[in-house]
């Protein structure tokens, strides 16, 4: 799933690409693609796209009576439509604008999760689906964030998964998190204190400052396997700190990746849900 530095550096594109063109129409191509009824999208026929904004892992497609919130979930992107065919592969919703381009919603796989909320100007942010994001995972401060760990005892890695806890960051930042901060994946938040906190800020600002550098040096979003990073994905491999093998605990729908020696005092963690360590 597209996370921080991949929503970001994609709506700073999108900004620089669409700015100015007057919305025509907006097009659910699924029907399950409008999440909202109220305000309806043609509210914004006519206005100019002021800017593509970003909240969490959501963009922000900004017009002056209403905000298109757009959820690209799992296999979903935002990106302009050349070919406008009637039944794109994929398509969800389309954008066009009245000088001919279009933007188009795709989402690749089954699940057809991505979608779009119409909000009204000025509520975007106390309104569904962000009113209950926590705090951009960028602007936490090392007291706030020990305040939600203590109020929140959880495995870390949960936490800064959890979008109401912390947003923005998803499953591969949550590894490089915590590999940076060497920090166990499975410590938990109640027992982190101030000094815990100040070391997973600075590395949630070293990984997402790393992510943003990558991205912004491409002209569209990466594929998850192209992204930067020390232990995401690269079980086997010799961690690039200490050089200690790269571990993963394997779950039904995700993996956590981790480096024993620089997170876990060289303990193995347990491939199951319920042990904590390997004898």
């Amino acid at each position: 799933m597209p996370e921080l530095p991949e929503v970001q550096a994609h709506a700073e594109r999108l900004t620089e690409a669409f700015t100015g063109d007057r919305l025509a129409r907006f097009q659910p191509i699924k029907f399950t693609a409008l999440k909202t009824a109220v305000p309806p999208p043609d509210e914004a026929y006519g206005h100019a796209l002021e800017e593509v904004g970003r909240r969490g892992k959501y963009l922000l497609m900004e017009f002056a009576p209403l905000t298109f919130v757009v959820h690209l979930m799992q296999g979903g992107r935002l990106k302009e439509d050349e070919k406008q065919s009637l039944k794109p592969r994929g398509g969800q919703a389309r954008w066009r604008f009245e000088d001919g381009r279009a933007l188009l919603l795709t989402e690749a796989g089954t699940e057809r999760r991505a979608g779009v909320w119409c909000v009204p100007a000025g509520q975007v942010l106390a309104s569904a689906p962000l009113v209950a994001l926590g705090p951009e995972a960028m602007d936490v401060t090392p007291q706030e964030l020990a305040t939600r760990f203590a109020a929140q005892p959880m495995r870390l890695h949960t936490f800064l998964r959890n979008q109401r806890c912390i947003a923005g960051i998803g499953r591969r930042l949550a590894n490089e998190v915590c590999h940076r901060a060497k920090v166990s994946p499975f410590a938990s938040t109640g027992k982190l204190g101030l000094e815990g906190a100040q070391r997973v800020v600075d590395a949630i600002h070293d990984s997402v400052t790393e992510g943003l550098a990558f991205e912004r040096s491409r002209t569209d979003m990466s594929a998850s396997a192209d992204r930067p990073g020390g232990v995401h994905k690269r079980t086997g491999e010799a961690c690039p700190v200490c050089g200690d093998t790269v571990r993963e605990v394997e779950y039904s729908s995700y993996r956590v990746h981790y480096c024993p020696t620089c997170q876990t005092g060289g303990k193995v963690l347990a491939d199951n849900t319920t042990s904590r360590f390997l004898k």
